[in-house]
This record gives structure tokens, sequence and C-alpha cells, in this order.
């Protein structure tokens, strides 16, 4: 490793697992302070604990938090603040599915999906901006899903949620330029992370049927692996993309090119 993120403090929401764990690890690898927030409390700090003993230095914290409710938000904000000093990288990576077509959505589970999906990135947001403004190439990184461009059947409140994060990164973008924070999205396509694993399973399907599920819907015609999402997260943190804001990077094998 090449310490990229020598000198920045993240916080990761969603960080126990998939994508954000693994965010969470390639972060303190390559030198960062990361705090992982997850209403899986315990997980947070199972995995906050394996990172300290693999990496040393105290690299991360975990945190036990409901980024859907304002408080949480704000609380997980000051934790990872006062544990590291301060907070330069916010990835929004908290989410919640349905799997559900549109005509058949309830109140209850678009109330579920927006207050998580959208409000918690909102919410975390709003609470990181007065530190993040002050801080030294600092910059927000949400996860949207190649989805929110792309349509699909069965699960637009998902998708929908995704496209209001590319607006909100686009308008964030511009509201935040002149305090010198950028802002952009990573869309993922099919990521292959222990809970599709266990939807899978619970399904009955085979290894086979899962590994070839995305055949006819990526030109890599395969899973992404969450580290293949982690990198171009690392990278849009990192003093490399100084000159990226506003962006939305696909990394879905070319579904969106189809």
């Amino acid at each position: 490793m090449t310490r990229r993120l020598e000198g920045k403090i993240a916080m990761i929401t969603g960080g126990s697992g998939g994508i954000g764990s693994a965010t969470a690890e390639l972060f303190c690898a390559e030198g960062a302070k990361v705090g992982i927030v997850d209403r899986d409390g315990a997980g947070a700090e199972r995995l906050a604990d394996t990172l300290n003993g693999r990496f040393g230095g105290n690299c991360a914290i975990g945190i036990q938090a409901d980024v859907a409710i304002e408080a949480d938000a704000q609380n997980a904000v000051s934790r990872v603040i006062d544990a590291f000093g301060g907070l330069t990288s916010l990835v929004n990576n908290a989410g919640v599915r349905e799997y559900t077509a549109l005509a058949e959505a309830s109140r209850e589970s678009w109330v579920r999906i927006l207050e998580i999906n959208l409000l918690g990135a909102a919410f975390c947001t709003r609470a990181a901006l007065s530190t993040l403004r002050g801080a030294a190439g600092a910059s927000i990184v949400n996860v949207s899903s190649t989805y929110g461009v792309v349509g699909r059947k069965g699960m637009g409140q998902y998708d929908a949620t995704k496209a209001a994060l590319l607006s909100v990164t686009r308008t964030l973008a511009c509201e935040e330029a002149p305090h010198g924070l950028r802002v952009n999205a990573v869309c993922p396509g099919g990521t292959l992370t222990p809970y599709h694993m266990q939807r899978f399973k619970a399904a009955g399907r085979t290894e086979a049927e899962v590994a070839t599920a995305l055949r006819e819907t990526t030109l890599l015609k395969r899973w992404g692996r969450p580290l293949e999402i982690a990198y171009p997260i690392l990278f849009l943190v990192s003093d490399e993309a100084s000159f990226i804001t506003g962006s939305a990077m696909m990394v879905d094998g070319g579904t969106s090119a189809m």
C-alpha cells in the first residue's frame, strides 16, 4: 500500500459489511483513520478491532447508529471527531432494499427506504458539513447505484432513492465548492456481498446459479466484488481526485453502457 489517505479521517456509514467493510479496510490500509458506523454496533466494533489488530495505530472505531435518526447521525459524527480530532471524508453508504413492484409498494415501505437511503445521507452530511468545510482536501462520496440511472423491474423504491442521491450529489457539489468541499458519487452495479449470498442461500439458489446471474446484464458478465467498489471510493476521497466534483462514477461492469 502507498498510504494514499495518510492524514485523512473518514466516517463510513453502513460500514460493518459488504462495500462498507471493504472500504473501511482499504482506507485503514492506506493510512486513514476511520469511524465505522452501522445499526449493527457489535459488527462495527468487531470490524474496528480486526482492523486495529491488522494495521495498528488505533486506525478505526466502531459506532452504533441508525442514520435515519437525526440525533444518531449527529452523535456518530461527533464521536468520530472526538476520537480522531477532525473529519475530512464522509462516505454515505448505508442503505436498505425493497423488492416490490411500484404498483404494490406500501406507504410504510416508502417511508422506511426514504428515511435510511436518502434522509440518512442528508442527516450525516448536514452534521458533518461544518467540520468538512474547514478541512483541507475534504470530500463526500455518496454510494448510489447504476440503477439510479438504468431502469429495471421490481426495485423501483430502492432505485428512486439512488437516483435522488445523484441529484443531491450534484446540488451539494455546487453549494459546497466555495468552501473547498468536493462531492461525488459512485454507482455500483451488482456486487456480491454477504447480504446477497445469504439471500440467495435462503432462496435455495446454487453457487453456479449465483455466479451466472448477471451474465446477460453486464458487459463483463459477472458480479462485482466489494473491493472493486471500494477502490473507486478511495480514489474519489484521495487528493488524486482533487479536480473532480459533482461526478457520478459508474462502477457496474458495463451495465449502464448496454
